[in-house]
């Protein structure tokens, strides 16, 4: 039997957009648990969706099987790589109140 077990999870680049607060505080919380952006997306999300018993009952519903996507999934050529550091403006600040922003999100 093996010491380690390695779990291969697939991850995908999407673009949503966030508030401009938003968006530093995903930052600022990435630093202070010393990860990256993407991760703290990543967990956030997974631990809203594990904890909310009424989104648990309606993915056992077959409206959650009907639905229609609305996440915005880079295709990217076969040859790249899924997923691809997010870029920072070169001068370290976000115009305007919303921005778009890069994260990448696990699909198994």
């Amino acid at each position: 039997m093996p010491l380690l077990e390695v779990i291969q999870t697939r991850h995908l680049s999407a673009s949503i957009r966030l508030t401009d607060t938003t968006a530093a505080q995903v930052d600022q919380y990435a630093a202070f648990i010393h990860a990256s952006a993407d991760e703290v997306v990543e967990q956030a999300l997974s631990y809203v969706f594990s904890k909310d018993r009424d989104f648990q009952e309606f993915l056992k519903s077959s409206e959650a099987q009907k639905i229609t996507p609305t996440l915005r999934v880079r295709r990217g050529p076969a040859s790249e790589p899924a997923e691809q550091p997010p870029r920072k403006p070169a001068n370290g600040a976000a115009n305007g109140s919303t921005l778009a922003a890069s994260v990448a999100g696990s699909r198994a």
